[in-house]
């Protein structure tokens, strides 16, 4: 956040502007740390959040046959990575905003997702996050969760 800053960004979304927190890697980090059997680990000098050998968000830079793919149309800024339940799940997200949503070649048939971090408001941020850790955690435990939690992802 910059020095003096609220924390707040607009966003534009369907023509209309509001403000919204702009979500960051500590953001992505206390969200995925907060889900049961959550670890955060460094590869590469990039952070990636696993239950147990699961990748469910990380840190994903745009590589040049991403930036190649992708063109004009290549954001800028931080990407982040999150596996989704299914390509339904994953075509749904695109379609609904195409300005925080957005996957490449490389993810071609794969469910996963790409996301632009500053483009995306902390409770859709949080929702993403606990999707994610669903798509890949053992059953039993995203039972034991859900059911804890009133049985949805947001509680």
């Amino acid at each position: 956040m910059p020095p003096g800053g609220s924390g707040l960004a607009f966003r534009r979304g369907a023509g209309v502007r509001y403000r919204q927190p702009i979500a960051s890697w500590d953001d992505v980090s206390r969200l995925a740390l907060s889900l049961p059997q959550a670890a955060e680990d460094l590869r590469r000098g990039l952070r990636f959040w696993r239950i147990r050998d699961r990748l469910f968000v990380w840190e994903r830079p745009l590589r040049p046959a991403d930036l190649r793919a992708l063109g004009d149309a290549a954001p800028g800024g931080a990407v982040l990575g999150a596996r989704v339940e299914h390509l339904g799940a994953k075509e749904a997200l695109l379609a609904a905003d195409p300005q925080v949503y957005f996957t490449t070649p490389h993810f071609d048939g794969y469910s996963a997702i790409l996301v632009v971090l500053d483009r995306i408001g902390l409770g859709d941020l949080e929702e993403l996050v606990v999707e994610a850790w669903l798509a890949v955690a053992p059953a039993r435990l995203a039972r034991e969760y859900l059911a804890a939690r009133g049985g949805g992802p947001g509680g």
